[in-house]
């Protein structure tokens, strides 16, 4: 593709963020054979990014880290937008698509300790702080003794707290840690089938105004068919349990071959309560069976398990 009209790539201004949007920008200069002028990267500031003190469920949830951005690309101000997967709501606006996935990265959660290693070994009622309900119901089944906060804020900002004694411990995606070259902070890696991530972790997402043949051609030469395949599970798994920063739900799935893999779980915020399904198919069934696991929970939980969730 060797267009000369600028190319506009739209993101949030955290360091993360920001590596996110240039990976993305190098692969497309890498594909397309372009140089780096022809790239414009547009940073935007978010709700999500200005609201620090409270909780995303107690101000309009995921959409927080996504509506300026998306507002962009629907004006045509800019042309891609780059995300985190798992930041995104299970519907994007009218007019818009996820047209393209990188490769993903690890999907496991770490903890990252201030004086001990472990979450076995923290002290009996430490305080440790997570933005996530998810992190912290699974948290909560392992040490209901601890004090959980809410633990807003970048990547930086949350390793500065604990490094200032806020808080013992914290819980952390690893894709985000190697994106930034610091996975050395971790102190403990969380095995994914005993504490599964959240649908979509791991894995950068593009998205483009729906139908525009010259960012979809731009889009298509760096998506990855396998994690296209099973983000696309994961969030209609999200979708059928209408997912929101309100409800703790894990997901993940995985292809080996033709085989596709899926784990899928719910909690109730404190963690007191749990479901979780297993479920294995082929490749091209892959949206199919998440669907169905996620109505296999709905069926097991029961309604007022997904009631408790909003009250």
């Amino acid at each position: 593709m060797t267009g000369t009209s600028l190319i506009r790539i739209g993101t949030r201004g955290s360091r993360l963020a920001l590596a996110q949007a240039h990976e993305v920008r190098d692969r497309l200069m890498a594909a397309h054979g372009l140089p780096a002028e022809a790239f414009e990267i547009v940073v935007l500031s978010t709700a999500g990014d200005r609201i620090q003190d409270r909780p995303l469920s107690e101000v309009g949830g995921k959409g927080l880290f996504t509506q300026e951005i998306e507002e962009s690309l629907l004006e045509g101000r800019i042309d891609l937008a780059v995300h985190s997967s798992k930041d995104m709501a299970t519907q994007v606006p009218d007019g818009l698509a996820l047209t393209a996935y990188l490769p993903r990265e690890d999907v496991r959660d770490v903890f990252i300790g201030r004086r001990v290693e472990t979450i076995a070994d923290l002290p009996l009622g430490a305080r440790v702080g997570s933005a996530s309900l998810r992190r912290q119901a699974l948290l909560r089944r392992l040490r209901p003794d601890l004090d959980l906060v809410i633990f807003r804020g970048n990547v930086q900002t949350r390793l500065a707290k604990l490094a200032a004694g806020e808080v013992e411990g914290t819980l952390l995606a690893l894709a985000g840690l190697k994106r930034l070259g610091n996975e050395a902070a971790a102190t403990e890696f969380l095995d994914a089938a005993s504490f599964p991530p959240a649908p979509g972790q791991g894995a950068i997402c593009i998205e483009a105004r729906a139908g525009d043949a010259r960012t979809d051609a731009l889009a298509a030469a760096i998506d990855d068919a396998d994690t296209h395949a099973v983000l696309k599970a994961e969030r209609a798994f999200l979708a059928v349990l209408d997912g929101s920063c309100r409800t703790p739900i894990a997901a993940h799935g995985t292809l080996n071959g033709d085989r596709f893999r899926f784990h899928g779980m719910i909690l109730t915020p404190d963690g007191t309560r749990m479901h979780e399904t297993h479920i294995e198919g082929e490749r091209g069934e892959a949206k199919e069976l998440a669907e169905d696991a996620a109505l296999r929970l709905v069926a097991e939980a029961g309604a007022a398990f997904f009631e408790d969730w909003k009250r």
